[in-house]
């Protein structure tokens, strides 16, 4: 069973496009981890909202125990860490009804 990652991404305001930039490079970074499926990053409707991040992967396990340990993810964080105010939380969700 797949599970996505779903997280609010609250970048600061003026960042935005410095934070789009640094996500075109860092997607390379999680999309060559084993178990990742897929990602999208929609874009916000209106100034001050989060971007939105859905990740899909084969399980948690590939998510927090492969990439979040891995060399790639500290190149991640290294990235992206430094837009958020405050961090984002990261919720799991599974099959659709």
């Amino acid at each position: 069973m797949a599970v996505i990652e779903h997280a609010l991404l609250p970048v600061r305001a003026g960042g935005e496009d410095a934070f789009e930039a640094a996500m075109i490079q860092a997607r390379p970074l999680i999309e060559a981890s084993p178990g990742f499926i897929s990602l999208e990053i929609f874009l916000p409707t209106a100034t001050g909202q989060p971007y939105l991040l859905l990740v899909k992967w084969r399980s948690i396990a590939d998510h927090r125990d492969g990439f979040r340990k891995s060399d790639r993810y500290r190149q991640w964080r290294a990235l992206l860490h430094g837009f958020y105010d405050p961090m984002p939380e990261v919720s799991y969700f599974g099959e659709p009804l």
